[in-house]
């Protein structure tokens, strides 16, 4: 099935928490990043792959947005997981409004995401990023 929107669920339960974009840095690079990142690209090209049957997939920001952070810090999939559950700016990178304390997912989702998109997809989140960071001069 389609991926679910990037929210960080239900508003009323998060009535008296405070939102990650209130009380983050808006300097970080991470906090920056988030806002400037074309995530559509992703919707739209990998979004294809799911069908309208069976439970719906992980949101599309989360899987690219771990994805992103896995590689740019060098973390396994095990790894990745457990910096967002640490770190509140990668979950507001990975689109969450509010500070989680839960696994987003299990590791394996981010093997099967992979899969999923396969080599020549996956090619493309790469030209993304890199065009991105080139853009943006990250990188040079």
């Amino acid at each position: 099935m389609h991926p679910q929107k990037s929210e960080s669920g239900e508003k009323q339960s998060n009535l008296f928490q405070s939102r990650l974009d209130q009380i983050l840095s808006k300097r970080h690079p991470l906090f920056i990043l988030s806002k400037e990142f074309n995530w559509t690209v992703f919707e739209k090209e990998f979004g294809k792959l799911y069908s309208e049957k069976g439970r719906p997939g992980l949101p599309m920001r989360l899987m690219v947005a771990l994805h992103y952070l896995k590689y740019t810090y060098n973390f396994s999939d095990e790894g990745a997981i457990e910096q967002f559950l640490e770190n509140p700016y990668w979950q507001y990178f990975c689109g969450f409004e509010f500070f989680q304390h839960e696994f987003p997912c299990d590791p394996s989702s981010l093997t099967r995401w992979r899969k999923r998109i396969g080599e020549k997809r996956f090619e493309i989140f790469l030209k993304e990023t890199i065009e991105f960071g080139l853009k943006k001069e990250i990188i040079n």
